[in-house]
């Protein structure tokens, strides 16, 4: 058996106590990947910020950057 990237049962836990509804048996598959593809997203975006504001460095990723995308990656997310 392969190890979880994650720990499935906890995720689930917290899926359930959050929705008080019967979830299905691979929720959390889908929770983990949603989140993986949100941070991908926010991480892309990020970095075109940072490059569009002239930062530089090793990575060109900073807070700042982060902060300034937050809002229109959240949007694209909501439910």
């Amino acid at each position: 058996m392969a190890k979880s990237l994650y720990p499935r049962p906890t995720i689930k836990k917290i899926v359930k106590a959050q929705s008080n509804r019967a979830i299905s048996k691979d929720v959390d598959i889908l929770v983990f990947l949603s989140y993986t593809l949100f941070m991908r997203s926010l991480i892309t975006e990020a970095k075109i910020a940072s490059k569009k504001a002239g930062e530089t460095g090793k990575d060109a990723l900073s807070a700042r950057s982060v902060r300034k995308v937050r809002e229109g990656v959240l949007r694209k997310y909501k439910g």
